[in-house]
């Protein structure tokens, strides 16, 4: 008897971009039932291979089968009809809908031919809602108005209202804290369990290898392995597979002593009502503080209310001893403060721009003389800021899409390095990037420390804040609940804090 095919399998693919091979042959076969990851550094095909499994690309050459048929994936919808439902890392929901509309949102519930709606979507959503662990959201909620964990499980309530037998995830867990991230696991065992198999992307190697059941790795747009047992391969051997070369989990050394220089960010008794209570902090040039904490605990929040994107409820901001105006991101960055924000795509980024339009975009007054703008003048200043930050490719002429998360968020340091900013606000500034591009993400962050840059740091992942961070303020429900030099901390004693979250300093 011939064994069953897989579920699914690419063989050959290849897809050009300009100046640029994204995929070169590559191999890939998922089988039902499955958590297959896929894994490799920003820029090594993986982002480009799912747009050709979820019809949004199509590939040069090469040939998909499902389920032993060769089949063309013209469109998104073409895909999903086969039963193959992707879900990005940027979430693709439409804010103003609500969670049923979003659900439904293209195949509207219908009977005798006729679109139902209202009770009987939200009832569908509802029983999807329940499958997947979560009935306590509203089917009828506005989508804008649920946390980044909830919409990822809409999300999910989407893929699986079609008949879905592959789900394709990317970097699903980003967003979630370890409760929620133990959900997810539970509802991918629950999927794979039913025979619906999972393509898993992370950048986190221990989830792969509690998650996962096999890995194929992309290098410079092929497939340099396949088919991996993803809990007996040595995360040694993945790392050299991604990277080419063995990557040590080595943070750059920090000063010894830390900075003497005067104060250049005061923060006195700042406060946002509902958000997080009142916050006293000194920043030195040199210095990079650590805000560590649960999703949810206030992190981010601050560092925007520093910046003046929210207005605070109490307190004060000062920059080399001057008071900002509240809620005023440009009196912020004319004072020398740069944030480069958690949802770099949304928050941060003109997608449809040149990396030299997004670096100078902050510093347009420099380039502009009578309304008009010397584009000479800002593609060589965009250039050197970007070379300084080893931003590849070395060309700020593309458009800044086309770049590898990694080199996207160096555009945003870029950004604020040609502003010359003075105090860095950086939220989440490895979220979705690589092993190899985190590493040198940390040593530019340690450099421009060294050259007398403040920094602020607010990251989910407590070795990342303890590895960078010269002092941690551990923050738990919108208060900080202890204050120590990061040497004094470690892992278990930061996740302690945030879990009990007992007042001390």
């Amino acid at each position: 008897m011939a064994p069953e095919p897989p579920l699914l399998s690419m063989s050959g693919i290849t897809k050009s971009f300009p100046g640029v091979r994204a995929l070169d042959g590559v191999d890939l076969d998922v089988q039902a039932g499955e958590v297959h990851c896929l894994l490799g550094q920003n820029g090594a095909g993986k982002s480009t291979l799912i747009k050709v499994l979820a019809g949004a690309h199509q590939p040069d050459t090469g040939t998909i089968r499902w389920r032993g048929d060769a089949v063309t994936l013209r469109s998104p919808i073409a895909a999903m009809r086969l039963g193959i439902a992707t879900i990005y890392q940027e979430l693709d929901l439409v804010e103003h809908l609500s969670v049923a509309e979003n659900v439904h949102l293209g195949h509207e519930p219908t009977a005798a031919g006729f679109v139902v709606r209202g009770k009987a979507a939200k009832a569908s959503t509802a029983a999807l809602l329940k499958r997947l662990g979560h009935p306590e959201i509203d089917p009828g909620r506005l989508v804008g108005e649920l946390s980044a964990a909830q919409q990822q499980i809409v999300s999910m309530a989407r893929a699986l209202s079609h008949d879905v037998r592959l789900i394709v995830m990317d970097e699903p867990s980003a967003a979630l804290d370890p409760d929620e991230v133990d959900n997810l696991f539970r509802i991918v065992g629950d999927l794979t369990a039913d025979g619906v198999a999972v393509v898993y992307i992370s950048h986190r190697l221990e989830e792969i290898r509690r998650i996962g059941d096999r890995v194929t790795v992309l290098k410079d747009g092929r497939a340099v392995a396949g088919g991996l047992p993803a809990k007996s391969t040595p995360t040694r051997d993945v790392v050299a597979l991604m990277t080419g070369r063995n990557v040590e989990y080595v943070f750059p050394e920090r000063p010894v002593s830390a900075p003497e220089a005067a104060p250049v960010l005061e923060v006195q008794g700042l406060a946002r009502d509902g958000e997080f209570e009142p916050l006293d902090l000194v920043l030195r040039p040199g210095e990079i503080v650590g805000l560590a904490g649960l999703v949810g605990s206030g992190r981010s929040e601050i560092l925007e209310t520093i910046y003046g994107a929210r207005k605070p409820s109490a307190g004060q901001v000062r920059v080399d001893g001057r008071a900002l105006r509240p809620g005023s991101v440009r009196a912020a960055v004319r004072a020398g403060l740069g944030l480069a924000p958690e949802e770099r795509k949304a928050q941060a980024l003109l997608m449809l721009e040149s990396v030299t339009r997004n670096v100078s975009v902050s510093s347009m007054s420099r380039f502009s003389r009578g309304g008009w703008i010397d584009r000479g003048a800002e593609l060589g200043a965009a250039r050197a800021a970007t070379r300084e930050l080893s931003l590849r490719p070395d060309n700020p002429a593309v458009p800044i899409r086309t770049l590898s998360g990694g080199n996207q968020q160096k555009a945003v340091l870029a950004r604020w390095l040609l502003r010359g900013c003075r105090v860095l606000l950086l939220d989440e500034p490895t979220r979705g990037v690589d092993v190899g591009a985190r590493a040198e993400l940390y040593a530019v962050i340690r450099r421009l420390a060294d050259e007398g840059l403040a920094v602020l740091l607010v990251s989910s992942e407590v070795p990342e804040v303890l590895g960078l961070a010269d002092r941690v303020l551990v923050l738990r429900e919108g208060r900080v609940v202890h204050t120590a030099p990061a040497r004094e901390l470690d892992e278990h004693r930061v996740l302690d804090l945030v879990m009990e979250g007992s007042p001390t300093s």
